[in-house]
């Protein structure tokens, strides 16, 4: 649902060049999204948006710029995977920067709630959430990218 969310809200701006969504775990590799997201989605009038889950590989710690964890085992998970690459690599082999989603959305150390065993709801509060992250996300990290810049 975080990767719809932040497709959709960063659709026409020029300093985001390329999203993916992955998990720390292999759960629900190659499956679909819930169809109670697609459902919160389209209800939000995100009609577009396909993905086929997958794991996060070694190569993401340096093909993207930020990694963005749902909560804090997440984070200490892909911060232990970034160690380990830099350790075994170098530190250009995992460059990017590892953050918390949830410290954008007003309220510092929020995490998401995994809303894939709750009810319906669920899906509706994460979507909320995905919002206001992505909203502060941007207005707290894009603002002070320079575009004018050849990255």
């Amino acid at each position: 649902m975080a990767e719809g969310v932040f497709r959709r809200m960063t659709k026409a701006d020029t300093r985001v060049d390329a999203i993916d969504s992955a998990g720390t775990g292999a759960y629900h590799e190659g499956c679909a999204p819930d169809p109670r997201t697609m459902t919160v989605l389209a209800n939000n009038g995100e009609t577009e948006y396909g993905h086929t889950a997958r794991k996060v590989r070694s190569s993401d710690f340096r093909d993207f710029d930020y990694i963005l964890a749902m909560d804090g085992e997440n984070l200490h998970d892909l911060t232990r995977s970034q160690r380990q690459i830099v350790k075994n690599s170098g530190a250009d082999a995992a460059p990017a920067k590892l953050m918390l989603f949830g410290d954008f959305g007003g309220r510092k150390g929020e995490e998401v709630i995994d809303p894939y065993y709750g009810a319906r709801d669920g899906f509706t509060i994460a979507y909320e959430q995905m919002t206001r992250f992505t909203r502060g996300f941007i207005e707290e990290v894009l603002s002070g990218i320079d575009t004018t810049r050849e990255a």
